[in-house]
């Protein structure tokens, strides 16, 4: 590996690094969830003595601004100002499923009466609770259970264009247009990559030599390998775009880790051959009873392994997200010549182990999913038949 010398390469790699620090510029819009995080901070009878009300104020905003980044909304805010009620970004469409189709502009719930948007008869209000849409009265009234305190009224099949499906969108067409490129370039120029989308040759001849070949076998790995490359790509890329100020938290979300780990468990059990599944009932070479015994448990861990691919990729991204976060609001509340320089410092680091971490967990879950093709298309040995 060649390291270049060029001041310039060293800029980029600081500018990556520095990527999420730069989100703390995107504030919470959400002035109910704001109002009700500072009551909650502020200690009782604290309130308006000074210090400490100012550091509980602080406290609610870093908060507030947290959960905003790692969950999903239904618009996109750039950044923010609070004090000015000034907002700098776009509406996303909303698409409601209740016995008839809905759809309307997300910015009618700020600039209606209460937050209360009226469509074919029937009134819609977003919950600043869990950021969803639940059927109201015109008065807006939202019901709360006792003991959760989460709304209990009608919840819309909700179908809306938000933040993360709008980045699943833009990640989508950003692959089609690079790797269409890509394919064209090789076309061309005999098998010979030009331009700048050559950078990613190394990494699909990687995920072909490295991953492919050696987990699912010379015979049977290119039916997988479009899978393989596209499940990686798209990791990836949502994993960087969470690293940019924009705010978006794809992958740190437990749908769609879910949805990603379902394809992988649809097409490991539908494309597999007859061994795989004499394995899981019927193991060769072990005593009838302990077949009876453990085909229970292998079949438990058909469903372990997606499940397991689904924590794995949801745990990491979006803890790094809260952690780094965290530390970045320690600046603000610190307000010292010692904790602050040291709170950022620690936040750089944490930023350029989390673009590590953005190509390790792409890695990591296509490696397992590659095992696991690996395993469904296992041949079968005849010497075990006698043991």
């Amino acid at each position: 590996m060649v390291i270049s010398r060029k001041p310039s390469h060293l800029i980029v790699a600081a500018l990556l690094a520095l990527m999420p620090l730069l989100s703390i510029a995107n504030e919470n819009h959400g002035e109910a969830t704001s109002t009700h995080a500072t009551e909650a901070v502020a200690p009782a009878g604290e309130e308006g003595h000074g210090e400490g009300h100012e550091t509980g104020d602080i406290r609610s905003e870093i908060k507030s601004h947290i959960n905003h980044h790692v969950l999903d909304s239904h618009d996109f805010t750039l950044f923010a100002d609070d004090k000015e009620g000034k907002h700098f970004g776009f509406p996303l469409p909303v698409i409601l499923w209740d016995g008839e189709l809905h759809m309307f502009s997300s910015a009618e719930f700020h600039h209606a009466e209460n937050g209360v948007v009226e469509s074919n008869g029937k009134y819609y209000v977003l919950s600043h609770h869990d950021g969803k849409i639940y059927r109201t009265d015109a008065s807006g009234t939202l019901t709360e259970d006792e003991k959760s305190g989460h709304p209990t009224n009608v919840h819309p099949i909700d179908l809306s264009i938000t933040k993360s499906v709008l980045f699943i969108i833009i990640t989508a067409i950003l692959m089609f247009f690079l790797f269409t490129r890509l394919a064209k370039s090789y076309a061309k120029n005999g098998g010979i990559p030009k331009g700048m989308v050559r950078i990613f040759e190394p990494l699909v001849v990687f995920i072909r030599d490295e991953i492919a070949i050696p987990n699912i076998g010379e015979k049977n790995y290119k039916k997988y390998m479009s899978y393989l490359l596209t499940i990686f790509f798209f990791i990836l890329f949502l994993n960087l775009f969470g690293l940019t100020p924009l705010g978006v938290n794809v992958t740190g979300n437990l749908t769609i880790t879910f949805s990603l780990a379902i394809l992988t468990f649809l097409i490991t059990n539908l494309t597999a051959n007859k061994n795989y599944w004499g394995h899981i009932f019927w193991m060769p070479g072990v005593p009838y009873l302990m077949r009876i015994v453990l085909a229970p448990i292998e079949l438990l861990g058909v469903f372990i392994k997606p499940f397991s691919l689904m924590i794995r990729l949801y745990a990491n991204i979006f803890a790094g997200h809260i952690v780094i976060m965290s530390i970045i609001g320690l600046m603000f509340i610190f307000k010292s010549w010692i904790g602050s320089p040291l709170s950022f410092g620690l936040a750089f680091v944490l930023s350029i182990l989390e673009i590590l971490v953005a190509f390790l967990q792409a890695y990591i879950f296509t490696m397992l999913t590659a095992l696991y093709f690996g395993s469904a298309n296992e041949e079968h040995h005849h010497e075990e038949a006698h043991h």
